[in-house]
């Protein structure tokens, strides 16, 4: 008792009881607060929106609001989310060329980097789909026959059966799929862009989903062995050309038989 006496009285007591409490008080609060790399990626989010917001001020808000609100000559953006952004300004159609009755695809005016923090802007205004991580459109394991199944019976009325686009109401169009990316497929069924309808998990399920992309590219890359495919946009075109090829021969034929005759 006399030794631990003491040692309480020894003059840097006090300093080493500090100095223990305060390695005691640190450990167990890193051990008690795992949030702390969290708040750092809030922090580089939080960098991404403000970078956001600026190059949309710049490039969208004439349109769309300086606040994503919307205004006469654009829609609101407010929760549409991060994938419908990734995908418009990813494929060129943002921002607008000109105004028209539809966006068309065109090389894209911000790189990747740029379309990542517009993309977090736009998703801090309101909950919406995330831009989709690679596993959720990989299409290995993509069954092509139940792909190709899906896409006839919800796809087809506007893409055609064979992806290739066709006509809608009002001027505007149902884009070709040749060459569109799986990721962009992907976004396009998550988000609905344009007069596209949403297509979410509960109408098809990602798997579904991974099954229509599986056969869009399988046809996609399937060749014709049978001659021109005429960019298969179906009977139509197939009888245009067969109609004038025919009325072409039986006119060639009658002007041939009429200067012979005279």
């Amino acid at each position: 008792m006399k030794t631990l006496s003491r040692r309480r009285r020894h003059p840097l007591a006090g300093f080493v009881i500090v100095v223990l409490g305060l390695l005691v008080t640190g450990v167990v609060y890193t051990a008690l607060n795992p949030g702390r790399p969290a708040q750092a990626a809030a922090g580089s989010s939080s960098l991404a929106i403000d970078e956001g917001r600026a190059l949309f001020a710049k490039g969208c808000s004439s349109c769309h609001g300086l606040n994503a609100e919307g205004t006469g000559q654009g829609p609101s953006l407010i929760g549409v989310g991060a994938a419908a952004v990734d995908f418009q300004v990813g494929t060129g159609r943002m921002p607008l060329a000109q105004p028209g009755a539809q966006a068309q695809r065109k090389p894209p005016q911000y790189d990747q980097a740029q379309i990542d923090q517009l993309a977090a802007f736009v998703a801090s205004t309101g909950p919406g789909p995330a831009v989709p991580d690679a596993s959720q459109y990989a299409y290995d394991d993509g069954d092509i026959a139940t792909g190709g199944e899906l896409f006839r019976t919800n796809c087809a009325m506007c893409h055609n059966f064979a992806a290739r686009g066709g006509a809608l109401t009002g001027g505007k169009y149902a884009p070709s799929l040749n060459g569109t990316s799986a990721r962009n497929i992907y976004q396009a069924m998550i988000t609905g862009p344009q007069s596209m309808p949403v297509f979410a998990d509960s109408t098809l399920n990602p798997q579904e989903k991974k099954d229509i992309i599986a056969w869009v590219k399988h046809i996609d890359a399937e060749p014709t062995p049978g001659g021109f495919s005429l960019g298969k946009l179906g009977p139509v075109t197939e009888g245009l050309l067969l109609w004038t090829l025919g009325l072409g021969s039986l006119v060639g034929v009658a002007v041939w038989l009429g200067a012979k005759s005279s």
